[in-house]
């Protein structure tokens, strides 16, 4: 091998070595979005266009635990991006592990809201079908995709610092 074709040869594979020690903290730190200690999912998601929007946690006027009222309280998921994102097995659950499964498609650049009571679901209000209030003063919304992985997450009320 002529002594340019080593050079170019050792160029290369420190190029490769130096790209891949770049790339190693980054993954390994543990840090990246998404990561989950305490529920079995030790590698991050990828980070996700879709996030937690607002929450109307306590429902307007009194909760009298009627389908209007219990459709009152609501959490929107939104997809930043432009693509369309195929949502079928995430979930969306309080800090009691009540769980709504996804099964829709959501437009890139749109939202969609889920209700806590009963309803027909169209592509920009879907519905848990529950007879009974989810979201406490004090709680959390985490979104998971179909895998398990922590999407994002959004507390409030006194023991969250009032975040919403």
């Amino acid at each position: 091998m002529s002594r340019s074709a080593r050079r170019l040869t050792a160029t290369v594979l420190a190029s490769g070595a130096l790209l891949a020690a770049a790339a190693l903290p980054a993954a390994a730190d543990g840090h990246g979005r998404g990561h989950d200690h305490g529920h079995g999912h030790s590698k991050p998601a990828p980070r996700s266009a879709v996030v937690l929007g607002k929450i109307q946690y306590d429902s307007p006027g009194r909760d009298n635990g009627s389908n209007r009222s219990l459709n009152g309280e609501w959490v929107t998921v939104t997809n930043t991006g432009r693509g369309p994102v195929n949502l079928r097995g995430w979930t969306l659950s309080d800090e009691s592990h009540r769980t709504y499964r996804f099964d829709l498609r959501l437009a890139g650049r749109s939202s969609v809201r889920v209700h806590t009571g009963v309803g027909r679901d169209t592509s920009h209000d879907v519905y848990q079908d529950l007879r009974r209030y989810v979201w406490d003063n004090s709680d959390t919304a985490t979104l998971r995709d179909a895998r398990g992985h922590k999407v994002d997450s959004k507390s409030w009320g006194r023991h969250h610092g009032g975040r919403r």
